[in-house]
């Protein structure tokens, strides 16, 4: 039976339904869990939460109170008990409803939700890699966390989550997956829900990962061919391991499969081509390439947003289904968030936003620096697309070739914080 109860009679042994908080306020990933030990309780009450929903027919219920010695009963008039309601379930707003913001009205919102998803996304990897059977529906607050921030602004947790280090790869890849299927849902039209199990396609689509050897999954070299087969059996053993697991669509478990499947057939584990790779498999392999491309690994740097479209346009005949390329640039742009730029005046910029409703050719640009006289200039924000600015882009720049180093705090903006 489910009990709604005070954080002061929590007490070992009980069965967590929900806690009474957002899943960003939550000091854990999972909506449901066992109370094993006082360090979790511990955790619920310094977290501030003051109700929860305990599930009695999986752990134990609240202790009963002792009637008091020598109190005089009052003679009341007995009613019926009024039955336990069941948690209210989580309310979706409609993601049509859902207001656009800026760049940097998000950006804040947006790091707190991928420094949690990442420690999210670790622990729920974690347990994969010890053989435990994941409940993907523990998943869902998280994918609907990730799928807000993107409907108010997909550039900024799109933009950081491609900020990874060598040791986070595999967890941010996974969040950054999750978010550009998310917008390539929408550019495609996809219902809200189609939308969200799109999105946890994305987080769970590596998780064939946790069976690889670390050695191998970090190694800085090149793969040697034994090493590269194993690497390659990654879709089918998360697939079975999806399989073993609770609240898993069909979807998740087909994106998980074929996310490596190309159109030409020469992609893994089934060499399935054109038609035979479903929308949201031929999806996965667009996302996974493009953050695997422009994020920067063991073994190289990653590419320029805008470098990496192009290189990925080269091999979309073979590789990807046109359509879904197409929908893809037009949801993150021609030249996305990051993006280093040369404009018609000279000036070197990077782009910090889209123009929703407006040309791909013309988002925000931040200018700081000089070709003409080689030198940084006070920085400057730029929009392209408003009347009288007659600067335009003329190229895609390479930040080496400037001899420019970290240019990324140029559109991170000053509330993100540490992430």
């Amino acid at each position: 039976m489910l009990k709604k109860i005070k954080s002061s009679q929590i007490r070992q042994g009980m069965y967590v339904q929900e806690l009474c908080t957002s899943w960003m306020s939550s000091p854990f990933w999972q909506k449901s869990f066992s109370i094993d030990n006082q360090t979790t309780i511990e955790k619920i009450i310094d977290a501030g939460i003051r109700e929860l929903w305990i599930d009695t027919d999986k752990g134990c219920d609240v202790l009963e109170e002792k009637p008091e010695v020598e109190k005089v009963p009052e003679i009341v008039v007995s009613t019926p008990e009024p039955e336990v309601p069941a948690p209210i379930k989580e309310h979706r707003t409609p993601f049509s409803e859902i207001q656009t913001v800026s760049m940097d009205a998000e950006m804040g919102r947006a790091a707190k939700i991928v420094g949690k998803s990442k420690g999210a996304v670790f622990s729920m990897f974690s347990e994969a890699r010890m053989g435990k059977a994941i409940e993907a529906e523990q998943a869902m607050p998280l994918v609907e966390e990730i799928a807000t921030s993107v409907m108010r602004n997909p550039g900024a947790l799109i933009g950081l989550a491609r900020l990874k280090t060598a040791d986070d790869y595999t967890y941010m890849h996974s969040v950054a997956v999750c978010a550009l299927m998310i917008a390539l849902s929408r550019q495609l039209g996809l219902s809200d829900d189609e939308t969200r199990e799109a999105g946890l396609a994305g987080l769970l689509h590596d998780i064939g990962k946790m069976a690889v050897p670390p050695a191998i999954l970090n190694k800085p070299g090149r793969l040697t061919d034994d090493e590269f087969v194993s690497v390659k059996e990654h879709p089918s053993a998360g697939h079975a391991m999806l399989l073993e697991a609770k609240g898993v669509s069909e979807i998740a478990l087909d994106v998980c499969l074929h996310h490596h499947e190309k159109m030409d057939g020469t992609g893994y584990p089934k060499g399935l081509k054109g038609d035979q790779i479903s929308l949201y498999a031929k999806m996965g392999a667009v996302c996974d390439v493009y953050d695997a491309i422009t994020s920067n690994r063991p073994y190289k740097e990653g590419w320029c947003p805008a470098e990496s479209l192009k290189k990925m346009s080269e091999w979309s005949r073979g590789h990807f289904d046109e359509v879904v390329f197409q929908a893809f640039v037009r949801s993150i742009g021609i030249y996305p968030v990051g993006t280093l730029v040369k404009l018609q005046s000279g000036r070197l910029g990077v782009v910090i936003e889209q123009q929703v409703g407006k040309s791909l050719l013309l988002p925000k640009v931040r200018a700081f620096f000089s070709s003409k006289s080689m030198t940084y200039i006070s920085p400057v924000l730029l929009d392209l697309a408003a009347a009288g600015i007659q600067d335009k882009i003329v190229s895609r720049e390479d930040a080496s070739t400037w001899g420019l180093k970290d240019i990324s705090h140029y559109w991170l903006g000053d509330g993100v914080g540490k992430m």
